[in-house]
C-alpha cells in the first residue's frame, strides 16, 4: 500500500509527527504532492546515506 504523502505533510505541519522518511523509489510520487503543498517551503529534507530522505517541518520563530 502506498503512503498517503498529503496526510504525512499535514501531520508535519500540525505537529502530530516530527518527521517521516521516504525511500528512493518513492521520491517522484512524493515530489508531485510536495510541490502542491501550501507550506512546502517549511518542509526540509535530508538525504540518507544509501538513498532516500528524512523530512521534517521547520517552524519560523
Amino acid at each position: 500500500m502506498a503512503k498517503d504523502y498529503q496526510k504525512l505533510l499535514e501531520e508535519l505541519h500540525t505537529g502530530q509527527i516530527e518527521e517521516f522518511e521516504i525511500d528512493t523509489d518513492e521520491f517522484m510520487e512524493f515530489q508531485k504532492i510536495l510541490m502542491n503543498f501550501n507550506y512546502r517551503k517549511n518542509v526540509v529534507g535530508t538525504a540518507k546515506r544509501g538513498g532516500g530522505a528524512r523530512y521534517h517541518y521547520e517552524r519560523s520563530e
